[in-house]
């Protein structure tokens, strides 16, 4: 038999919260293992088999610089001075009203900073390599988990045992972890998906990210680096499920002349420049955010809809919250009572984000001209009244008070 490998933290799951969890930890001196199942690839696979974007907010930059990593990423990343909401929810498929949200109102800094998923993971496990007391195991997963009071074992498919002080279940939506402890989770399903892509554009984007209203979804524009001379942008487009669908599998010029309709023609002609990808938009909230040695992060413990930029800016406040509690409790980072304060301390803001992201992409869903124009007329009443709309972009930001 294996013998038992000791470690301080266990890591499951190596997407991106799963690796920036492994760097904190790691980097405040825990003795931390991250397993993936996911097999490892090569920087030009994963840059064309991930798509996405994510936004880094205001808070989630301080924690990046906070763990070591933000200066591998700054020179990549493209500021997002102003979130534009446009409405073109009318008859006819053109922008009929439009709202800056500067962050110039709240903040000598932009809202956020867009980077590629795979340039992300790529820095994040340079910088994991760099650390003498971190380990990351691509290929593997979590084959068994067993908790007592005083410890974990956790046994690898690859055969590693562990015991471990503390699990932190960074393992997705469907967290073997989370369903290892009993933990149950609410899920509400719109059925809806999105298409990820970028495209280029004739009119420079100005570090703009715009999200365009009509129904179905949001249309999100978010501000890229140039591609080839031209101004570049990654997309987020939702609509219902069949809809998703059909236009994933439109031929390219056809699928680039619906798309600059929906886009309201607010960039000029868009030209595909990756290819589409498609996945399923819920919302998902865990009843509690910890089990007995075991604490859940990121999708393991919350999905929204990818409106606001929320998602894995939630995931990495899980991560700062928990990683502040385990370095003031170092003799025990599992601890029962660490736990559930990690469980009250995150429980509300996530409930909050949660119910306030899926109100908006309600409103952002409805196909009835009558609701469209109230939803028009409310973003104007929230724009227009200037404590109203900074005090919604701090909250948006994840700040309090």
């Amino acid at each position: 038999m294996t013998a038992l490998q000791d470690i301080d933290i266990f890591v499951s799951g190596g997407g991106v919260a799963g690796l920036a969890a492994t760097i904190a930890f790691a980097q405040a001196g825990f003795t931390t293992l991250c397993a993936d199942p996911a097999p490892p690839v090569t920087a030009r696979e994963d840059a064309g088999a991930d798509l996405r974007t994510t936004a880094f907010l205001q808070p989630s930059r301080a924690f990046l610089e906070r763990i070591g990593i933000w200066p591998r990423l700054a020179d990549h990343a493209t500021p997002l001075q102003v979130m534009r909401i446009v409405d073109a929810g009318g008859p006819e498929p053109e922008a009929r009203a439009t709202h800056d949200f500067d962050a110039a109102d709240i903040s000598d800094a932009p809202f956020g900073w867009n980077l590629p998923n795979w340039l992300l993971r790529r820095e994040m496990l340079a910088h994991l390599e760099s650390l003498p007391n971190a380990q990351f195991r691509p290929g593997t997963g979590t084959a068994h988990v067993l908790t007592r009071e005083s410890e974990a074992r956790v046994t690898l498919t690859d055969g590693t045992r562990l015991r471990a002080k503390l699990i932190v279940a960074a393992d997705g939506r469907n967290s073997p972890v989370r369903e290892a402890a009993g933990i149950p989770v609410h899920t509400t399903r719109y059925g809806q998906k999105a298409l990820a892509f970028a495209v280029t554009h004739d009119a420079p984007h100005g570090n703009v990210s715009t999200e365009i209203h009509r129904s179905g979804g949001p249309f999100t524009l978010v501000p890229l680096p140039d591609h080839e001379g031209r101004p570049c942008s990654a997309i987020v487009w939702m609509e219902t499920g069949a809809e998703a669908q059909r236009l994933a599998g439109l031929p390219e010029a056809e699928f680039e002349a619906e798309m600059t309709e929906r886009s309201a023609h607010l960039y000029g002609p868009l030209k595909l420049a990756s290819r589409r990808s498609v996945w399923p938009i819920i919302s998902q909230k865990a009843a509690r955010l910890s089990g007995e040695r075991i604490a859940l992060v990121a999708e393991a413990a919350h999905v929204v809809p990818p409106i606001g930029a929320q998602g894995l800016n939630m995931s990495l406040a899980d991560i700062a919250c928990l990683l502040d509690l385990t370095e003031a409790h170092r003799a025990d980072p599992g601890a029962t009572a660490l736990l559930d304060r990690y469980n009250r301390a995150r429980l509300p803001d996530i409930t909050a984000r949660v119910a306030g992201v899926d109100a908006l992409n309600r409103a952002s869903m409805t196909g009835i001209q009558p609701l469209r124009d109230l939803r028009m007329r409310a973003l104007g009443l929230l724009h227009g009244a200037t404590p109203v709309r900074r005090t919604l972009m701090r909250t948006g930001l994840g700040a309090r008070g």
